[in-house]
């Protein structure tokens, strides 16, 4: 693990959004989160399905009857970028619905402008 944490970058409204969610899924989120600040895995830390590799994670919590997701990068090496925070409010099963996955694209989109890559 790297001496020193990675930066977070709060893409979008996913910090305010956070702000939002119960305590408890709050403090899953962050711990999360620092985990892979640390350069580390989160026990339920999972590749975010349609993303190649582990690049895209996303971290799903329950609380209340309710169900929460937290979608960040880990792509790139001084930073973990938060990309989407949101409570999953689909009645069709486990799949994120589309208007999320295209929110994570478009932030994709944006980190990669952010560090200066190419698509």
């Amino acid at each position: 693990m790297p001496k020193t944490a990675k930066d977070v970058v709060w893409m979008g409204g996913s910090l305010k959004d956070l702000r939002g969610f119960p305590d408890e899924v709050k403090q899953v989120f962050g711990t999360a989160n620092y985990y892979a600040q640390l350069g580390g895995k989160h026990p339920q830390a999972t590749p975010m399905k349609g993303y190649k590799g582990a690049g895209v994670v996303e971290i799903v919590e329950d609380c209340d009857g309710d169900t929460y997701r937290c979608v960040y990068t880990v792509r790139y090496a001084d930073k973990v970028y938060v990309l989407h925070t949101f409570q999953k409010k689909s009645k069709k099963g486990i799949t994120t619905p589309q208007a999320d996955i295209d929110v994570v694209n478009s932030r994709l989109r944006e980190v990669k402008i952010r560090e200066g890559i190419k698509s």
